[in-house]
């Protein structure tokens, strides 16, 4: 199954645990198919080191080490504005280009759109207790 995970979720697993982890462990052991852009890439990055400055968070690295390692990387062709927040727009069109079903986040601003072009929009919890318990 293909999905996208919005930065949000993947702090959350990283540094905190939880639903969000176990959608990240689910990425790692092969058992999902996570896809990003270069610049999705970079803010988890961006926003990590942020977290270790702040020192926020029980870190742990080898989860998104792992998780980074073995996302799928796609080329951002669509563009779209649909997003009461534009910077989470690149989420949705990474979304629509790699096919994928689901986006996984906390973020309000994506979960008011519940759906889009097909695309559910939904949270780690729920998508955990559709697909992973």
């Amino acid at each position: 199954m293909n999905i996208v995970i919005d930065t949000n979720v993947v702090i959350s697993g990283t540094f905190f645990g939880g639903f969000p982890r176990k959608v990240l462990e689910a990425v790692v052991d092969k058992k999902l198919s996570a896809y990003a852009t270069a610049e999705i890439v970079d803010e988890y990055s961006e926003i990590v080191r942020e977290m270790i400055d702040r020192k926020q968070g029980h870190l742990t690295i080898a989860v998104l080490t792992q998780f980074v390692h073995n996302l799928h990387l796609v080329e951002p062709v669509t563009s779209v504005e649909v997003s009461r927040d534009p910077d989470d727009d690149k989420f949705i069109g990474c979304a629509i280009d790699s096919k994928s079903y689901y986006i996984v986040s906390g973020d309000k601003d994506l979960l008011v759109l519940e759906k889009y072009e097909g695309i559910e929009i939904i949270t780690a919890v729920d998508f955990c207790k559709r697909f992973l318990l």
